[in-house]
């Protein structure tokens, strides 16, 4: 499974032929989540409120770059990666 980025024990991934809406997957001591692009999650199991809140402040960072990153995926192409929270 391609990551895009990993940051505090958080990490991010997103594949190929997903399903509209945009998203992406975060996985945070073995939980997981799905996320919008604006860093909400949408349907998961991450219960660690500061995961999330960690989340949220890199989608919102990076929120661009994610969205270049899904017209990649839709058309096959590679990922980039994005850089983590400092």
């Amino acid at each position: 499974m391609p990551y895009v980025s990993m940051f505090f024990g958080i990490i991010i991934r997103m594949f190929h032929n997903e399903h509209n809406p945009p998203h992406f997957y975060a996985e945070y001591q073995g939980q997981r989540g799905v996320f919008d692009f604006h860093g909400n999650m949408l349907k998961g199991s991450i219960k660690s409120k500061t995961a999330k809140k960690l989340v949220k402040e890199w989608a919102n960072l990076h929120h661009q770059e994610l969205v270049e990153n899904w017209e990649k995926a839709m058309n096959g192409k590679q990922i980039d990666k994005i850089a983590p929270l400092d």
